[in-house]
């Protein structure tokens, strides 16, 4: 009996979550917490100003991709065919991925390229890395110790005696 009931909540609960999907209007990427929808590729500032991303469809982002010329983050909901949940429902998930990487990698920071770059050998607790090109130095554990193209390892105190000052102005000792 109590088996019967579980199987009879999950049917439930998938046949709701189809028929939330059903309700999204095509090429929506995501539903806004006001109950609009979104067609923005990525779900940073999607929902901006309808109070934040509540749901995101990422089987959807394809879809999306023909109406990247539309620069408006939302749209108001309106009824889908019944034959688009399916078409949803059968898109595999890793085809928005690739679509997705591509700007993330062409955003690249400096901070997360000197993250990837190799730190120089040597260094260590006690030592500053003077960018000799730009003459700041960076502490041990920064984003940029041991990771310019030109540079040394050396105490704070020579650092200074030799006219460098530190990164942002925050010196490594108080």
């Amino acid at each position: 009996m109590t088996s019967a009931i579980r199987l009879l909540a999950v049917a439930t609960a998938l046949l709701a979550v189809q028929g939330a999907m059903a309700q999204a209007p095509a090429g929506s990427t995501g539903q806004c917490k006001d109950g609009t929808y979104t067609t923005a590729a990525s779900k940073q500032g999607a929902c901006h100003g309808h109070q934040g991303v509540k749901e995101w469809y990422t089987a959807a982002a394809p879809a999306a991709t023909p109406a990247a010329g539309a620069k408006t983050p939302a749209t108001t909901p309106a009824p889908a065919a019944a034959p688009e949940p399916a078409a949803k429902a059968s898109t595999p998930a890793p085809t928005p991925a690739p679509t997705a990487a591509p700007p993330a990698a062409a955003k690249t920071s400096p901070q997360a390229k000197a993250a990837a770059t190799p730190q120089a050998a040597g260094g260590g607790p006690g030592q500053v890395w003077v960018n000799t090109s730009s003459n700041v130095y960076h502490c041990y554990g920064s984003t940029y110790y041991g990771k310019t193209k030109e540079g040394s390892y050396m105490s704070e105190a020579d650092a200074k005696a030799k006219g460098a000052h530190p990164d942002h102005g925050k010196p490594c000792t108080k």
